[in-house]
């Protein structure tokens, strides 16, 4: 009996070994310089405000994550966590706030929250947060506002009414010099005055996030943020990062960048290692098989 007890341990090891090994993504702590499980990244949450998950939209492997990590945060802090998203707006909280208390239908709120046309791989955390009764921020700035930013600069935004700014972060809205700006001008492909006006889109949007955390914050102490936006806004800890430390100094966060690799089965890690404190990279030909 004994010997038959040591060997069902040793084959449910196994088994677990081989189930992890078969996950369709990997997470590295740059820290620590090893890879970890997601329930490490939960546990070093335990004295941390904000966790940033920066996903490319497209990733339906980081999209599942997404999920399980806020799921895992839930059950081990319960009833202390909120989501923030980029992929609402902050003029449709009030949409928002409605479905979670299930007084609209589904079909209304994709509508009137003008959910994003990918939906479908935000959808289980939405339904997760109206479950369990937590809140979610929409985080990001109206269309109509980015676009006027593209169209005439930051400046713009002094010309809109009063009624407005409660949809605005504070203003002026500064624009990031340096390391962030070398990135978004490498991504355009060149330095010139429409690409100026982008790049001040860009930074409303980071700001417009960042504040809504911020405020967020503010107003419900020992309340953890979930916050998922594309990963230019925080890899390198920069673009939306940077600004809410400016709203928030004294905050805590932790960064999150997540991708898919073509070289999944032998990870270089050390490519990656500016971008957070977490990499993830996930496996390109999986596509939600879990």
């Amino acid at each position: 009996m004994k010997y038959l007890l040591i060997l069902l341990c040793l084959t449910a090891a196994i088994g677990l070994k081989a189930q992890d090994l078969n996950l369709p993504y990997k997470i590295y702590d740059v820290r620590k310089q090893k890879e970890i499980s997601a329930d490490e990244i939960i546990a070093d949450m335990k004295n941390v405000n904000v966790l940033f998950f920066g996903e490319e939209h497209n990733d339906s492997v980081g999209h599942d994550l997404e999920a399980k990590i806020l799921e895992k945060l839930n059950k081990t802090y319960p009833q202390q966590v909120a989501l923030s998203m980029e992929m609402f707006h902050t003029d449709v909280q009030p949409v928002m706030n409605e479905y979670l208390a299930n007084v609209i239908s589904e079909k209304n709120f994709i509508k009137e929250a003008r959910a994003w046309d990918n939906y479908q791989d935000y959808r289980p955390l939405i339904e997760y947060a109206k479950f369990n009764k937590l809140q979610v921020v929409a985080a990001n700035a109206a269309a109509r506002y980015s676009n006027a930013v593209t169209k005439g600069g930051l400046i713009v935004l002094k010309d809109f009414p009063k009624t407005s700014l409660n949809f605005l972060p504070p203003l002026p809205v500064d624009t990031a010099s340096g390391r962030y700006y070398q990135k978004f001008t490498a991504l355009l492909g060149g330095h010139n005055m429409g690409t100026m006006k982008v790049y001040q889109t860009q930074n409303f949007w980071d700001a417009t996030m960042a504040w809504s955390i911020s405020r967020f914050i503010n107003a419900n102490k020992g309340i953890k943020v979930f916050h998922i936006n594309g990963r230019f806004h925080s890899d390198e800890k920069l673009g939306t990062l940077a600004k809410l430390h400016q709203y928030s100094p004294k905050i805590k966060i932790l960064n999150i960048s997540a991708f898919s690799d073509q070289d999944f089965e032998k990870a270089d890690w050390s490519r990656f290692s500016n971008l957070g404190d977490y990499i993830i990279i996930t496996n390109p030909i999986v596509k939600r098989s879990y």
